[in-house]
């Protein structure tokens, strides 16, 4: 059987279609920015024209950003983890302890609450059997919960 050599794959920066689909997408909105800015300075261009004119440039500013970083962060996960010269490795969880604890509601031993809590309690199964029941569900067992 003969072994075929497979050319490695290319990065993404250096894929065509993705170049091309950046520059189709920067010249696209600084083509909308021209259209934009055009309509401004017509006799009927408002304000709202203007502030288009200038928003489209910095979307394709983002386009062009995005695929920087992308090309960045694909060439950092490329390349083989540094040696470890010693130094210790900033944390990636925050330690217990750091962070204040969340605050508890106060369990309360008065009966009046008790009652009242009760009281909402069987407020709330009686609701629950009456849905049950207009929905035609008629189940002689209830959750707990």
């Amino acid at each position: 059987m003969e072994r075929v050599s497979v050319p490695p794959p290319r990065p993404a920066h250096n894929r065509a279609a993705l170049i091309a689909l950046v520059c189709v997408v920067a010249l696209g909105c600084l083509a909308l920015a021209w259209w934009q800015w055009e309509r401004f300075e017509s006799s009927t261009g408002t304000g709202q024209n203007l502030g288009y004119a200038l928003q489209w440039p910095l979307f394709a500013g983002f386009a062009v950003f995005a695929y920087v970083r992308f090309v960045r962060l694909e060439r950092e996960a490329s390349e083989p983890a540094p040696p470890d010269d010693g130094k210790p490795e900033a944390p990636r969880e925050i330690p217990a302890g750091i962070l204040p604890e969340r605050p508890q509601a106060p369990r309360s031993d008065d009966p009046e609450t008790a009652a009242y809590n009760q009281y909402l309690a069987q407020l709330h199964a009686n609701d629950t059997d009456a849905q049950v029941r207009t929905a035609g569900l008629h189940s002689p067992e209830r959750n707990a919960g």
